[in-house]
């Protein structure tokens, strides 16, 4: 714990790179900071740290935070990292990345470092469209709604971010948003204390491009949804079914024990080459 320093001191590039390049409004710095808290109470070396991007709105964040960072090609935050903790499995990656670029170039990554156990923790930034490149749709834009390439509504159904994850052979999955900051600080404490492939989608607001095409109000408005829009766990099981139509569940949705994460099989294998064992 660095608590007796201010985190800008010992996490930020504050010298380099801020002003920040958000939006107003925009959620991602909530989520950096619930990932400076997340990571403070972990007590790692920064130096054994990797954060890992792709592109978009979620890739300035490497340049913020001081940590080992990877800002790399668009979709491609999973291969990346995947290849860094084969180097090093001592690292602890970090991949953060929206919606687009986690589910649509990268989903076929999302999918398979799932499916591997691969031992990453992946951030994914939900703000239901491609805000960096001008508001047009994504995997997880919602029906009927408005974008710069759904001018006449969304037509198609999105992926929900977390039964994916747990489809595809995750060990942690869980959702949080940018207005409840306390409990995802904590739901990023579990993903990075697990050991295996583990995803937080966190819902947060893009007001400058998403809340504008479809009159959602400002900034304030749709972190107000965030807190109207969604319910807990415990609040779910209690509701009757008609009561939870319209509302998105918050939690820790898998938290399994796999015996080995990817590297450490990895590790075995070529211990097992190297002898000549062909495991036949």
């Amino acid at each position: 714990m660095a608590a007796h320093l201010p985190y800008e001191y010992i996490y930020l590039r504050y010298k380099k790179k801020f002003p920040h390049v958000w939006c107003p409004g925009c959620g991602i710095g909530i989520v950096m900071g619930s990932i400076i808290r997340a990571v403070d109470t972990m007590n790692w070396d920064m130096n054994d740290i990797l954060l890992v991007s792709g592109i978009g709105c979620t890739s300035r964040m490497p340049v913020y935070l001081d940590f080992n960072t990877l800002h790399t090609t668009h979709g491609r935050a999973l291969a990346f990292g995947t290849g860094a903790k084969l180097a090093n499995p001592a690292l602890k990656v970090i991949a953060v990345m929206g919606d687009g670029d986690a589910l649509a170039i990268g989903g076929n990554h999302l999918i398979h470092s799932a499916r591997r156990n691969i031992e990453i923790t992946t951030i994914i930034v939900n703000n239901n469209n491609y805000g960096m490149t001008g508001g047009q749709f994504s995997p997880t834009t919602p029906p009927g709604t408005f974008t710069a390439t759904t001018p006449y509504g969304m037509m198609e159904p999105g992926f929900d971010i977390c039964s994916l994850a747990q489809g595809a052979g995750a060990v942690y999955v869980a959702r949080g948003t940018v207005y409840h900051v306390m409990e995802l600080d904590k739901l990023i404490a579990g993903a990075l204390e697990k050991p295996g492939f583990s995803v937080v989608e966190v819902l947060a607001p893009c007001p400058t491009n998403f809340g504008r095409a479809n009159r959602l109000g400002d900034a304030v408005k749709m972190m107000e949804s965030l807190r109207d829009g969604t319910i807990t766990q415990v609040q779910a099981e209690k509701l009757p079914p008609e009561e939870r139509v319209g509302k998105t569940v918050r939690g820790v949705f898998l938290d399994r024990e796999d015996s080995e994460g990817y590297t450490a099989r990895y590790a075995r294998l070529c211990e097992q080459a190297a002898g000549g064992v062909s495991g036949k």
